[in-house]
């Protein structure tokens, strides 16, 4: 008795913080699923949607770099390997941005991730 979600009662600011996502559901459906968002502000929010940026940045760098290693022809190789490090740098980036996130330097931290993305 007495206990809240705190999960839907943070829903319209995670809406509302995701709103401007190419994929606003896909966006949602992340922080929704990080535990920190039970109780996350806006800052918050944004340091989970760097987190699951960078992570989807780990998985498909390893992936590339795994298709990069089996594929013969050297066209396609060369442009896994391009693609390989751009995510490499996306992963810098969104690296960069939270840590200017932490030092509340917002315009830069918006910056590095649209850079990453």
């Amino acid at each position: 008795m007495g206990h809240r979600n705190l999960v839907f009662a943070d829903d319209t600011l995670i809406k509302t913080q995701c709103h401007n996502a190419e994929v606003p559901e896909a966006c949602i459906q992340c922080v929704k699923s990080d535990p920190r968002s039970q109780s996350a502000d806006k800052v918050g929010i944004a340091a989970i949607v760097i987190t699951c940026i960078s992570n989807k940045a780990v998985t498909l760098e390893s992936n590339i770099t795994v298709l990069a290693s089996i594929v013969h022809d050297k066209d396609l190789k060369l442009v896994l390997q391009d693609c390989q490090k751009e995510l490499s740098d996306a992963k810098t980036n969104l690296t960069t941005a939270m840590d200017r996130l932490k030092n509340k330097d917002y315009d830069l931290t918006n910056y590095l991730v649209n850079h990453a993305l």
